[in-house]
């Protein structure tokens, strides 16, 4: 799994699946829709980021964390399909308090040195006491505050590689508001530390929907075993399925990513969303 502090995209280990024009899959318009850049006040100073909803109606609020790589048009796009499917959705650009967007991360920087040692203060900067917590609070309040946001309803949260343990970070600390927390190819998730995500479980409301890759599972032995046991002992409602695809597959511009294991988390995604 993909650590929340290093962001190891684990490139040397993918064996990509599909060629990088599987961009083009959520890449296509989507009627209806109304999106833009926006900044969101926090408690540490404004976060730039996109947000898209629905032209008509109320439809519950997602907190989307990106992976390493940021917020870029991938994940724009990939919001822009979950909006399609009745949501009010926002990316956030979680290096907001040392850079704006568009940051210019590849996948490739990872091996590049030169270009790794630019990269990792920024995702150091991410790991800054209570920074999450504060930020998911303020992500609430920007989506509460919106009148595409039905309130009546509750927020979902997901994270892909280090936003995997950002998302189970912003459940514990919003946790009258978010009932519903996906992480794909997440790493990090189920340590020997003290502040392990996987420890906030029960600090929570939520149901999860956790989906290591196939190289996660073998990278981090026994995470898989420690969420499951975690999430019962919580009383936590917890899909948990390691998929037969490299880490990043879920995400169209990785070189790793599987159409058909994506399209497969899509659906559980929208099945755990539809709880909201």
């Amino acid at each position: 799994m993909c650590d929340e502090n290093t962001g190891r995209a684990a490139l040397g280990d993918s064996v990509p699946r599909q060629p990088q024009q599987a961009l083009a899959d959520f890449e296509k318009a989507y009627p209806g829709l109304s999106e833009s850049m926006v900044d969101v006040p926090t408690a540490d100073g404004t976060c730039d980021a996109f947000f898209v909803h629905p032209t008509e109606g109320k439809h519950p609020g997602v907190i989307f964390w990106p992976d390493a790589i940021a917020l870029r048009e991938a994940k724009m796009a990939m919001a822009r399909r979950l909006a399609s499917s009745g949501y009010s959705v926002l990316v956030v650009n979680q290096y907001y308090r040392a850079a704006r967007t568009p940051l210019g991360i590849k996948f490739s920087d990872f091996a590049d040195p030169d270009a790794r040692a630019r990269l990792m203060p920024l995702m150091g900067g991410v790991r800054e006491p209570g920074g999450i917590e504060r930020d998911a609070q303020a992500f609430a309040a920007y989506l509460d505050g919106q009148p595409s946001v039905d309130t009546a309803r509750g927020i979902g949260t997901q994270g892909y590689c280090m936003g995997g343990a950002l998302a189970f970070r912003t459940a514990a600390a919003v946790p009258d508001r978010v009932t519903a927390v996906a992480t794909f190819h997440g790493g990090g998730l189920a340590t020997d530390a003290a502040d392990s995500p996987h420890r906030l479980m029960a600090k929570t409301q939520a149901a999860f929907l956790i989906l290591p890759g196939q190289d996660d599972d073998k990278n981090e032995p026994g995470a898989v075993d420690r969420l499951r046991e975690t999430a019962a002992a919580a009383g936590r409602p917890a899909e948990i399925e390691v998929y037969k695809a490299n880490h990043g597959w879920c995400v169209p511009d990785a070189p790793s990513y599987d159409k058909a294991e994506a399209d497969r988390a899509w659906e559980r995604l929208l099945a755990l969303y539809a709880e909201l």
